[in-house]
């Protein structure tokens, strides 16, 4: 008769679940909430959201231990820390958002911001595993929440984005299953790093090994592909524009900059033993993928007339940029990573944030409040709103002294210190066209004159939390000089601390 196995409570390490545990306790609190007293206020619901994930933060911040727990499924290292303070820094400041002065659909129901919570959670659980399994519950947790959220602002575009968005992330969540299968077949594993032992240690991937090398690229190319669709890398970009510019700028901001986060840490500890190991098939495959991902949606950009759509084909451009510093390998290159990533979240919440704040009441379908023309003669009529905005499109730009100059330099300085200058001249090359098309916008606001018969009523949207949270983006995003330095300490702390 077998003999029962006994399992301590201590050796399950349960502190590395609490972060999440956390999140997922503060959306069921919201939906109680909501059970027991109906119609609160949504400024309620944004203070419960708000106080569960700086709760949260201050719990990922304070974990002291093993960083291995739940039958080493769990995963807490240096870069699940790093990665979730971000993701939880970045949903506070997206949160804010949500307080404002129109009244939308989404925003009516507590079961928003409960989703809100609940995606935090995936997102969460998706930078703190290794575990092919956890990183799939993680993903599809966050991703179900936001689909429902898109669609829940009850607009026929929000409604077709929220489909699109999912007939795309079911695709890709197949893709994943696929190659996490293939993975286990070959190695008889599922958590990362005893697949990169086993494939290191078998010769998997040397083209000695004919039969093993095919399957290991055939699973490699299933597992890129839904990677490529989560970070929205060419050729599976398609979905961004449509999907951003059918959801709330508040939502569209947060997409652009949160998940792609998750989705880069799962990137950096699945392509980890494939950069290394020499490859030059999988190496030429994420290296042409990286310049076509920054350069094609960039040449895209030019053609726009709608700021919403340009800031979407932006951001695709900016995921290859940093999806350039997986591919670089090196321990500064991964530093790289998160400093651009940050700085990057700073200026394009403080983008959208404006589009947010400058919605108006007169939007209907297919009808976009977001086209340059609308903005024609924004300095004469509102010159601080202009000239926030124009700050923020600078800043976008990588002009110095704004945030995101000192991330490009550092990203261009790995390339170049790891011996990959083409890949560095091409990065300088799409900023320079980045450029052209977010002056368009800042041309169209300073150097016309106002549409005739144009609307002339902006910051309709805006109340004093929301200008708070702004204004603090825009403070960080001038000063950025004087925090650079301990911010790459703390990074470079990190990552060393997790063997990048």
């Amino acid at each position: 008769m077998l003999e029962p196995i006994s399992i301590s409570l201590e050796s399950l390490n349960l502190g590395t679940l609490a972060p999440m545990v956390i999140a997922i306790i503060g959306a069921i609190s919201i939906i109680l909430t909501d059970l027991f007293n109906k119609n609160k206020h949504k400024s309620l619901y944004v203070m419960i959201v708000t106080l569960f994930l700086v709760f949260d933060l201050f719990t990922l911040l304070a974990f002291s231990g093993n960083e291995r727990g739940l039958f080493d499924i769990m995963l807490l290292d240096g870069i699940a820390i790093l990665s979730q303070c971000i993701i939880i820094g970045g949903s506070i400041l997206f949160i804010f958002l949500g307080l404002s002065k129109l009244r939308f659909q989404d925003f009516r129901h507590a079961e928003y911001f409960a989703l809100y919570l609940f995606m935090v959670a995936g997102f969460q659980f998706m930078v703190s595993s290794d575990s092919l399994i956890m990183i799939f519950v993680g993903l599809e947790t966050a991703s179900l929440a936001l689909y429902t959220m898109i669609a829940m602002h009850n607009r026929m575009v929000s409604i077709e984005a929220a489909v699109k968005y999912f007939t795309m992330g079911a695709l890709a969540a197949a893709f994943f299953v696929f190659g996490s299968m293939i993975f286990y077949a070959l190695t008889g594993s599922l958590e990362l790093a005893q697949i990169s032992q086993v494939l290191s240690d078998q010769n998997y991937l040397s083209s000695d090994n004919f039969s093993n090398y095919i399957m290991v690229l055939v699973g490699f190319v299933f597992m890129f592909a839904a990677l490529g669709f989560k970070l929205s890398l060419f050729p599976f970009h398609t979905w961004v524009p449509d999907v951003y510019q059918g959801s709330t700028s508040a939502l569209a901001g947060f997409m652009s900059v949160i998940p792609k986060m998750a989705g880069f840490v799962v990137a950096l500890r699945f392509f980890d033993v494939f950069v290394h190991s020499g490859d030059t098939i999988i190496y030429f495959m994420l290296y042409i993928t990286v310049i076509l991902t920054m350069t094609i949606p960039n040449l895209i950009a030019l053609q726009q007339t709608d700021i919403k759509r340009m800031l979407a084909y932006s951001s695709i451009s900016n995921a290859g940029m940093a999806m350039a510093a997986i591919l670089i390998g090196t321990h500064q290159s991964t530093n790289a990573l998160f400093l651009y990533w940050i700085l990057f979240t700073v200026t394009n919440f403080g983008a959208f944030g404006m589009l947010w704040l400058n919605r108006g009441k007169e939007y209907k379908d297919y009808d976009s409040p977001y086209s340059f023309k609308k903005f024609s003669g924004l300095a004469q009529i509102s010159p601080f709103t202009a000239a926030i905005l124009g700050l923020f499109l600078f800043a976008l730009t990588g002009l110095p002294p704004f945030a995101l100059f000192w991330g490009k330099m550092y990203l261009v300085s790995s390339a170049v210190n790891a011996g990959e200058i083409a890949l560095a001249v091409v990065i300088v090359l799409n900023s320079a066209i980045a450029a052209y098309y977010y002056l368009r916008p800042v041309s169209y606001m300073f150097l016309r004159d106002p549409e005739q018969g144009a609307n002339t009523k902006f910051m309709q949207n805006a109340t004093t939390p929301m200008k708070s949270v702004v204004g603090f983006a825009v403070f960080l995003t001038i000063t950025s000089i004087f925090y650079i330095q301990p911010l790459l300490d703390i990074i470079s702390h990190y990552v060393a601390s997790a063997g990048f």
